[in-house]
C-alpha cells in the first residue's frame, strides 16, 4: 500500500508573487484553487500550524469556505516534545551574531553619510529619506534574508520534522534551516505538479 504524502504548507506559497501565480492571481484565489485541486485526493494530507494559518488569513479578505478549509489540517507542533540538535542551535546563534555585526556596520555606514548633512532645504530632506530607505533595505536584507526570523517559521520546521512531512515553501531561510534537520522541502512548482488539477 502506497504511503500517504504529507505536506506542511507555508504562507509564501499562496502570498509571494513568485509562487502565487502558479495557483491564482490573488492570495485568496491561489488558496481556493489549491483547495479545489486537493479535494478528493485521499493520498495527500496537507497541514498548517495555527500560527501560520493566522498569518495566511491576514492576506485574505475573508477566509475560504469552511468546508474547503477542512482539507488542510490545522495542527500545532508538539513544541515541548520536539528535540532540536544542539549543533543547530549553536549554528543559529553564530549566524545571528554575524548578522547583527553586519547590521551594525551598515548602520554606521549610513550614519556617516548623514552626519555632516545639515537639513535646511526640502531637497536635503528628500536626500535624507532616500538614504534612510536604502539603510532599511540593506539592514533588513542583512538581518532577515536566508534565516528563520519568526515563530511561524519555527512552527513550520517543527511540524514538518514531527510528521516526517515535506515542507512546501519558497522561503530560502526556511529551506536552509529545514534541510539541516533532514526535512525535504518542495517548491511551489513541485507542489503544483504533485496536486495536479486544472489550476
Amino acid at each position: 500500500m502506497k504511503k500517504p504524502l504529507q505536506i506542511v504548507l507555508d504562507t509564501s506559497i499562496f502570498v509571494n508573487p513568485d509562487s502565487r501565480y502558479l495557483f491564482g492571481k490573488t492570495p485568496k484565489e491561489a488558496l481556493n484553487n489549491f483547495l479545489d485541486s486537493i479535494a478528493g485526493k485521499k493520498s495527500i494530507f496537507c497541514y498548517i500550524p495555527p500560527s501560520v494559518y493566522e498569518e495566511l488569513m491576514k492576506f485574505l479578505e475573508k477566509a475560504p469556505n469552511h468546508n474547503k478549509m477542512i482539507l488542510i489540517n490545522k495542527k500545532p507542533p508538539s513544541s515541548y516534545e520536539s528535540s532540536i540538535p544542539a549543533m543547530m542551535v549553536y549554528e543559529f546563534i553564530e549566524e545571528m551574531r554575524l548578522r547583527i555585526n553586519k547590521g551594525l556596520r551598515i548602520a554606521e555606514k549610513y550614519s556617516r553619510k548623514l552626519i555632516n548633512q545639515p537639513i535646511i532645504s526640502k531637497n536635503n530632506r528628500e536626500k535624507e529619506e532616500a538614504v534612510i530607505k536604502s539603510l532599511r533595505h540593506e539592514y533588513r536584507t542583512a538581518l532577515r534574508e536566508g534565516v528563520i526570523d519568526s515563530k511561524e517559521d519555527f512552527d513550520l520546521i517543527l511540524l514538518a520534522k514531527e510528521l516526517d512531512a515535506k515542507l512546501a515553501t519558497i522561503d530560502h531561510g526556511l529551506v536552509k534551516w529545514a534541510q539541516k534537520l533532514g526535512i525535504n522541502c518542495i517548491s511551489a512548482e513541485e507542489l503544483k505538479e504533485i496536486v495536479g488539477g486544472n489550476i
